[in-house]
C-alpha cells in the first residue's frame, strides 16, 4: 500500500452575527481538511488547526515527501516532513499542516488493520468521556453580561456539567460576566475561563485574585503563549490553576512549559501539536512531571473525532479505583458544517460524548457537505 494522492477541503460559513475573542474577530468559521488516498483505495481524513489556505498550503509543499510512501510508517514520515522544513518551521503552520497529515495517515492505519486509533495508541480506558461547553465569546450587538450568563444557563439545562467562559477584553467587564454567570448557574457547575492571551501579568493577576471566589476551574491562556516568565508569574501569585498549550506545539514547544512548571494543565490539541505521533510524546512527558492533560479542540468532527481517540487512549495519572477522567472540549458555536462533515454526527447526551469504535477515526465522511460548504474564492 502506498499514498497516491493528497487533497485538501476547504470550508467555510458566513456568520450572521460576528463574535470575538481576546485576540481574534470571528466573521467566518473556516477550517481545512487533509484527505490522504493510497493506491489500494484506502482513504483517511485529518484536520489541521489554524488558517485553513495557509494550512492548505503548506500541505501541498509536504505532498512530494508523501507521494509513494508507506503510509504505515507514521514515524518515518513524521520525521521526514518535520525535517523538511525543521530550519523554517519547528512550530506554527509547519506544525499545524503536519498535524492534519499525521492525523489522516494513523485514520489509514486504523481503517487497514481494522481497528481504532485508539486500540493502536494502546487501548481504550474509556467508551465515553464528559464534555465542556465552549463558547461565551463576545457577540455583536448585545450585552456580553446578559448574553454569557443566558448561553451558559441553557448549557446547563442541557446537561453540560461544566462551561468555558471567554475573557481577555478588560478585568472589570470580565469580573462583570463571570458573576452573572455563576448566579445563572449556581454553585455545582464547573466554569473555566480563557483570556485567549490577552491580559498582561499585572491585569491577569488583578482578575485571578478577584475571580478565585466564584470558584474557577482554571485560566487558560491568561498572556501571550511567548512569554514564559509570565505565565510563571501568573501561577504564583494568583490562586486558580493556570492553563495552555493549545499553540506551544511539538515536544520542543511544550517542553521547557513543562519543565518549569508554568501551567497546571496542559492542552496539546492534536490537530496542532503534530498529530497522534507527536501527541503521545506530549502526553509521556506531562505525565512524567505530573501536569494533568486537557486536549484543546477546536474544529470540525473530524477533530473532535481525533482527539476523542486520543482521549480514550489517555493513560489515568495517577492510575487508581476513581481516576481523574479527561473532559472533552465542545465548541457550541455557529458552525453548520462542524458535525455536518460526516455521516453520522459526535454529538452529547446530558454532556456526554460516545467515542467512536469503528476503524481509523470511526467516521464516514459526507462528501455532499463538504461540496455545500466549499469555501468561496472571494
Amino acid at each position: 500500500m502506498k499514498i497516491a494522492a493528497v487533497r485538501t477541503h476547504l470550508l467555510e460559513h458566513r456568520l450572521a452575527v460576528p463574535f470575538q475573542s481576546a485576540s481574534m474577530r470571528f466573521d467566518r468559521r473556516a477550517h481545512v481538511l487533509v484527505e490522504i488516498v493510497c493506491d489500494d483505495g484506502t482513504t483517511g481524513w485529518g484536520e489541521c488547526l489554524g488558517p485553513a489556505r495557509p494550512n492548505a498550503a503548506v500541505v501541498a509543499v509536504y505532498t512530494p515527501w508523501l507521494v509513494g510512501a508507506d503510509p504505515l510508517e507514521t514515524e518515518k514520515i513524521w520525521a521526514r516532513l518535520y525535517n523538511a522544513l525543521r530550519d523554517q518551521g519547528q512550530r506554527g503552520l509547519a506544525l499545524t499542516a503536519l498535524s492534519g497529515i499525521d492525523i489522516a495517515l494513523w485514520d489509514i492505519k486504523g481503517k487497514h488493520f481494522g481497528v481504532p486509533v485508539s486500540t493502536l495508541l494502546g487501548g481504550r480506558f474509556r467508551e465515553t468521556v464528559k464534555a465542556y461547553a465552549t463558547g461565551s465569546f463576545k457577540r455583536d450587538g448585545v450585552d456580553r453580561v446578559e448574553d454569557n450568563a443566558a448561553e451558559v444557563a441553557r448549557y446547563r439545562a442541557e446537561g453540560f456539567h461544566a462551561s468555558k467562559i471567554k475573557i481577555g477584553f478588560g478585568v472589570k467587564e470580565d469580573l462583570a460576566v463571570v458573576r452573572a454567570v455563576r448566579e445563572a448557574v449556581g454553585p455545582d457547575m464547573r466554569l473555566m475561563v480563557d483570556a485567549n492571551h490577552g491580559y498582561d501579568v499585572l491585569e491577569a493577576l488583578e482578575f485571578g485574585r478577584k475571580a478565585a471566589e466564584l470558584d474557577i476551574d482554571w485560566f487558560e491562556e491568561p498572556v501571550v503563549p511567548e512569554q514564559l516568565g509570565a505565565y510563571r508569574e501568573v501561577r504564583a501569585g494568583q490562586p486558580i490553576p493556570v492553563a495552555g498549550g493549545e499553540t506551544w506545539h511539538s515536544r520542543w514547544g511544550m517542553r521547557e512549559p513543562v519543565e518549569t512548571r508554568a501551567i497546571d494543565i496542559l492542552q496539546p490539541d492534536l490537530a496542532g501539536v503534530g498529530g497522534f505521533t507527536e501527541a503521545r510524546r506530549v502526553a509521556d512527558m506531562a505525565a512524567l512531571h505530573g501536569i494533568r492533560i486537557v486536549p484543546h479542540v477546536w474544529g470540525t468532527a473530524v477533530h473532535i473525532a481525533a482527539a476523542l481517540q486520543f482521549m480514550a487512549a489517555m493513560v489515568p495519572n495517577p492510575v487508581r479505583v476513581n481516576p481523574i477522567e479527561p473532559i472533552l472540549e465542545f465548541d457550541r458555536t455557529d458552525n453548520p458544517f462542524r458535525q455536518a462533515v460526516i455521516k453520522t454526527p459526535i454529538e452529547h447526551d446530558q454532556g456526554v460524548v460516545k467515542i467512536p469504535n469503528g476503524p481509523g477515526l470511526g467516521i464516514e465522511i459526507d462528501r455532499d457537505a463538504l461540496a455545500g460548504f466549499r469555501m468561496r474564492d472571494d
